[in-house]
């Protein structure tokens, strides 16, 4: 109890600022701008949505973590048996380390802030040298586990928030337009709340905070604190901070996004759309503004993918040390960078449509598993159930080239005609229902049936 008493609140809010720079990387910031430029005013739903699948599963993922006493997305799938619990860790681990999201960090500053400032015949070496040079600082500022905490909760996320606080008093202060008055898309105007549900995904942050609880959890072992208990105490106050200031952040990024349709059209996308609204405001150095501002996040989360990466990889793999998959992940990760943004965004989200109902329906089982004594049955019946509906969302969400084929067309039929809210992509829902109460009726049954079976002695006379 000595080593709780001195967990104090310096230690918390450094805690929460590592997980918010762990967290907060570049689909965080482009997406919600993004939302905001398509929702226009019908903000509101979007936003809760949004809300849902961005804040309220990642918070659910770290206190999965603090529940369970966790030490990574192994321990998640765990009552699944080892084989299920070591494939979901190397899935988690691969596609937002280094097949997706972790070249993303790298991929997404160079678009908006170094490409439009080369000629397109210099934009495959810029990225090759820019993602080089990212990759080697990342590595660098993970090589030792110890200094993590300290490299991105006391300098790196802070110099973030500072220049984009910056950047909302600006934009507040002197607003394009009124976010209420703005003319919503089409999509936005009849389903707000679903797209923006569905845009959180992009974020991959449920996700990553299964993959960051061996990186938070080595954190706050490193106070000195011993116990599961008070690791888990701190895990799930220090993520509550988090995820809060991460909301906070992502309501005034929606609002940027949708005033900023009083000057200017739908973007492309979110990048553009913030170069677009800091050149507005601060002219030439805007653009410089943005790519340190982009860069700076960026890096805090890439640190965090690749030490989460060789961390779980090394303790499930061991006679590789943790600098040796610390730098494969740098360098699997610099390779699929120069593929380039688009290519790396087409590809991910079908496997975000596979693996996040998984995620999810993982997430809850965990937070809720204290009720039913964490029975691999009910994962069992759950998982089950969710697999087919996933698979048939990973294959509506691929390019044409396989979603347009005749074999993409009929899995899509049969899904919009037998899945209930198939078409808002969660034909998984109805089936992890269905399984998790088959799981609990059997997990239940075979209590009382235990329970009758216990034999009673005679009392003496």
């Amino acid at each position: 109890m000595e080593s709780k008493r001195h967990f104090g609140t310096k230690n918390y809010l450094l805690v929460a600022s590592m997980l918010f720079g762990l967290f907060f990387g570049a689909g965080n910031l482009i997406f919600p701008l993004h939302l905001g430029q398509l929702a226009g005013s019908h903000l509101l739903p979007a936003t809760l949505g949004f809300l849902l699948t961005a804040v309220a599963l990642p918070l659910l993922a770290v206190l999965a973590i603090a529940i369970t006493h966790a030490e990574g997305v192994y321990d998640i799938g765990k009552p699944l048996g080892a084989w299920f619990g070591l494939t979901f860790m190397v899935l988690i681990h691969a596609t937002i380390g280094p097949l997706f999201g972790t070249p993303r960090t790298a991929t997404v500053p160079f678009t908006v802030g170094v490409a439009p400032l080369l000629s397109k015949n210099m934009q495959h070496a810029g990225l090759l040298v820019f993602s080089a040079l990212f990759f080697l600082a990342a590595f660098l500022f993970s090589y030792r586990e110890s200094k993590i905490t300290s490299a991105v909760g006391k300098v790196l996320n802070p110099t973030f928030l500072v220049l984009l606080a910056l950047v909302f008093f600006i934009g507040f202060l002197n607003p394009m337009g009124n976010a209420l008055h703005q003319a919503a898309t089409t999509e936005y105007t009849h389903a707000a709340f679903m797209n923006g549900f569905l845009q959180g995904y992009n974020t991959m942050d449920a996700l990553a905070g299964l993959a960051f609880g061996v990186t938070v959890v080595t954190a706050v072992r490193g106070f000195g604190l011993k116990k599961d208990s008070q690791v888990a105490a701190v895990t799930a106050k220090s993520g509550a901070l988090a995820t809060s200031l991460i909301g906070l952040v992502y309501v005034l990024l929606i609002v940027l996004g949708a005033m900023s349709l009083g000057k200017f059209k739908v973007s492309a996308d979110g990048g553009v759309a913030f170069n677009q609204i800091v050149t507005h405001y601060l002219g030439a150095a805007g653009h410089a503004f943005l790519a340190v501002l982009i860069t700076v996040t960026c890096l805090t989360t890439a640190i965090g993918l690749i030490a989460a990466f060789a961390q779980d990889f090394h303790k499930h793999f061991p006679k590789v040390s943790y600098k040796q998959w610390l730098a494969f992940m740098s360098f699997a990760s610099f390779c699929t960078a120069n593929f380039g943004l688009d290519t790396i965004i087409a590809w991910s989200t079908p496997m975000l449509m596979f693996l996040y109902p998984f995620s999810m329906v993982l997430i809850m089982l965990s937070v809720a598993s204290p009720l039913f004594h964490r029975d691999g049955v009910v994962y069992g019946f759950v998982v089950a159930f969710t697999t087919l509906p996933a698979l048939m969302d990973m294959v509506a969400a691929f390019p044409p080239v396989v979603s347009a084929s005749a074999f993409g067309k009929a899995v899509v039929a049969f899904q919009q005609a037998y899945l209930p809210f198939a078409s808002m992509g969660l034909g998984w829902l109805v089936p992890a229902l269905v399984g998790l109460v088959l799981g609990l009726g059997v997990h239940f049954y075979r209590e009382h049936a235990q329970a009758g079976n216990v034999v009673q002695l005679p009392e003496s006379d």
